[in-house]
């Protein structure tokens, strides 16, 4: 999850904590700590139980009627580090193991089958960082690592880890094993096959991550990118320039534009100097890699106040975004919490559109009635999609909660309404009626 603290309110400091418990690595227990030698335990549990009154035909899904499934996983291993020196430079690694599964119809997309489970490698990195060594950079202003592991940009508008986890129910379809062991919403498998990235910088002033990424996911054609990350941090906020290079896929899956594919991002995200106002916009230009295919850009703005002194500290946020047509979103997620980058759980999920071909209008209210528990309420308008033609046009509305029961224990409960403008009769992805859908899902999200 970015490390960056967008809200002051304890609403939102309980949204960080369900958002890193869905996008950070486990949480650690401590097994060892002596003479700058740390042994940490990693192990998370994570839970859900999904139903759905529509199905949508963009995986393998052909059947009117709805879908009631579960998906679980749990994420186990070691991380530790050694500092030596008086320095305190580092050297620090971790091995973790992830075993997902789904159960039931499936998803309500037709990503899963119902059927999936696995047990495969998720983490296995190495890494140095700095210490007071290099004084210039500050306090581990530089940390090289490689391997195995997660990686994300910004709040992961463009770049959120390598999340995107099918099952094997599109595998006829695709033509190829796409099964990563299922739990298709909650994500399971984040961490690209092959990194190398070297952070430049503290936390504070400027800094900089220079990265290279490899996926061994099929649903991603195995796609090998590399770029900067560049940020101006102060306390008013954050101000970012990215850029990513395609440098290669696999052409038997697809996104043939991505090799030598060009993103530039701008984004800036903070207060302004302003308590209880929060800002957020971003700017991608793209240029495609394929000949074949158009350039495409994508921008937000998001404005929001929080109304600190009334009762539960209440927040207000609007946001519009807009997707050219063939526009890459990449590997964008779930990372600052609900909407953020999944704009509508069944639209994001199941229905489309993804972060492409669209505009999206979406206002965001938010209380915290006591600490340990947050509420909330979304809505999302869709137009523009479908290069023009409106198909996949609709309007969601989520009403969820946010509920730490224990420090061992999360469970985030939500309820959707989803309204297309079209069955799959007229374009559109619902099967069989252009009815609202009602949603629904209880995630359960043990951190040991």
């Amino acid at each position: 999850m970015n490390k960056h603290i967008f809200r002051r309110a304890s609403g939102y400091m309980l949204t960080a904590a369900v958002a890193a418990a869905l996008s950070a690595p486990a949480a650690a227990y401590n097994l060892h700590s002596d003479n700058g030698t740390e042994l940490n335990l990693d192990i998370e549990a994570v839970f859900g139980v999904f139903t759905s009154e529509e199905n949508y035909n963009l995986g393998a899904k052909s059947e009117a009627g709805g879908s009631d499934w579960q998906e679980g996983y749990i994420k186990y291993g070691i991380s530790g580090s050694h500092a030596y020196g008086e320095s305190g430079a580092a050297v620090y690694g971790g091995l973790n193991l992830v075993s997902s599964a789904t159960w039931g119809d499936g998803d309500a997309g037709g990503f899963t089958s119902g059927e999936e489970s696995e047990t495969d490698l998720e983490d296995a990195y190495l890494g140095w960082r700095s210490g007071k060594m290099i004084s210039a950079l500050g306090e581990n202003g530089l940390d090289i690592s490689f391997g195995r592991q997660n990686f994300s940009i910004g709040d992961g508008f463009l770049i959120n880890g390598d999340a995107l986890n099918f099952g094997d129910a599109i595998d006829q379809l695709a033509g190829t094993d796409m099964d990563r062991g299922g739990a298709y919403w909650l994500a399971a498998r984040k961490a690209f096959d092959r990194t190398a990235v070297v952070r430049v910088g503290g936390s504070e002033g400027v800094r900089a991550d220079l990265f290279w990424l490899e996926s061994n996911n099929k649903a991603q054609a195995e796609t090998e990118l590399a770029g900067i990350n560049a940020e101006y941090v102060i306390p008013e906020g954050t101000f970012g320039l990215a850029y990513i290079e395609g440098l290669g896929v696999n052409e038997d899956y697809g996104y043939t534009n991505r090799d030598g594919q060009q993103t530039l991002s701008l984004r800036y995200q903070g207060n302004a100097g302003v308590e209880n106002l929060f800002l957020s916009g971003e700017i991608v230009t793209q240029d495609q890699g394929d000949n074949t295919a158009e350039d495409a850009d994508a921008w937000y703005v998001e404005a929001g106040w929080t109304f600190a002194d009334m009762p539960w500290s209440p927040s207000v946020n609007y946001r519009y975004a807009s997707f050219d047509e063939g526009f890459d979103p990449l590997f964008f997620g779930f990372n600052r919490g609900y909407g953020t980058w999944f704009q509508g759980e069944v639209a994001a999920n199941y229905a489309g559109p993804f972060n492409s071909d669209a505009d999206v209008h979406h206002i965001g209210v938010k209380a915290a009635p006591t600490e340990m528990l947050s509420v909330g309420a979304l809505f999302f308008d869709f137009s523009d999609t479908a290069g023009g033609s409106g198909a996949l046009d609709g309007q969601e509305i989520d009403l969820y909660a946010e509920w730490v029961v224990t420090p061992n224990l999360i469970i985030s409960p939500l309820i959707g309404f989803y309204t297309p403008d079209n069955s799959d009769a007229t374009g559109g992805s619902q099967i069989g009626s252009d009815d609202t859908n009602v949603y629904g899902q209880v995630i359960a999200i043990v951190p040991f």
